[in-house]
């Protein structure tokens, strides 16, 4: 099926946001796709799965395509759902279903929580949700050490920590941040610090998202389907476990897509998943 893509930006309180709508015809329900700090180009391949419907996507707001006034200021996630509503708006698409991913997912739940947007359906995989994970306080711990970091030593020092929290097979111990700090050699990173402040994850969203607090009551309130879903090839990984912590205490259904948490990824950022199975689990998912 054909599709014409519009690129748009609409001003918001401190920043400019930029979005796309891949509109075709028919009439299966919209689709918006985002992560968080993800630009949209890191789903061009799910997209691409998706030509029987209008699809949205959008930069958040200090990554890619979409500055902000100020670059110090951290974004949590209600700043992300106010934004999300007035794309939602903006773009004039209506009813919508939403995939949304890591921050993304956490995000999502926010705007569903505080906006209560006209999503019918959303799949919000792999929210990093320390909430309700019995290291919560660990995590919350690391978190803020691995946003020191960064403002110290620099983007290779701390997202080498950020990497070995993630990659991190079940809880943390109490003692984690007792251990020897990870040498960014080990992931191909260099160790010197550039004296730039610039990167979205490390700086503008890292202590916000992971120990955000999803309001469990205004989400079961939503007319809107929530599914949870993590990776197969995720196992114990800490966004899996979080998921899983979510979906329970919020009796939220719970499903399992192929992959991994890049499980959708068709080599965006040098990363394959296994995106033609993710894009199949997914259309099951919002076709029931």
């Amino acid at each position: 099926m054909t599709t014409t893509v519009d690129t748009r930006s609409i001003a918001v309180p401190g920043a400019t946001i930029t979005y796309d709508v891949h509109a075709a015809g028919g009439d299966r329900t919209p689709l918006v796709i985002f992560g968080s700090p993800m630009e949209a180009e890191a789903f061009g391949t799910l997209r691409g799965h998706f030509t029987d419907r209008t699809v949205v996507t959008y930069d958040p707001r200090g990554a890619g395509r979409s500055a902000v006034d100020d670059p110090t200021i951290e974004i949590d996630p209600g700043i992300h759902a106010a934004d999300l509503q007035a794309v939602l708006a903006a773009s004039d698409v209506g009813q919508v279903d939403v995939f949304a991913t890591s921050g993304g997912a956490v995000n999502a739940l926010a705007w569903l929580a505080a906006c209560r947007p006209d999503v019918r359906v959303l799949v919000a995989h792999e929210p990093p949700a320390s909430q309700f994970v019995e290291d919560r306080e660990v995590i919350d711990a690391v978190v803020a050490d691995i946003y020191d970091t960064y403002q110290k030593l620099g983007e290779g020092h701390a997202m080498a920590k950020f990497i070995a929290l993630v990659s991190q097979q079940g809880p943390l111990p109490d003692d984690y941040l007792s251990g020897p700090a990870p040498d960014p050699a080990m992931f191909g990173m260099s160790g010197d610090d550039d004296g730039s402040r610039a990167n979205p994850l490390l700086g503008l969203n890292m202590r916000t998202c992971t120990p955000f607090r999803h309001d469990l009551a205004a989400l079961a309130a939503s007319e809107t389907r929530i599914m949870v879903a993590t990776g197969a090839g995720s196992g114990e990984q800490f966004a899996a476990r979080g998921a899983r912590a979510l979906a329970a205490a919020g009796d939220f259904e719970h499903v399992t897509v192929p992959g991994d948490h890049a499980g959708f990824l068709g080599g965006e950022y040098g990363q394959m998943g296994e995106p033609e199975a993710f894009a199949e689990a997914l259309h099951r998912i919002l076709d029931r």
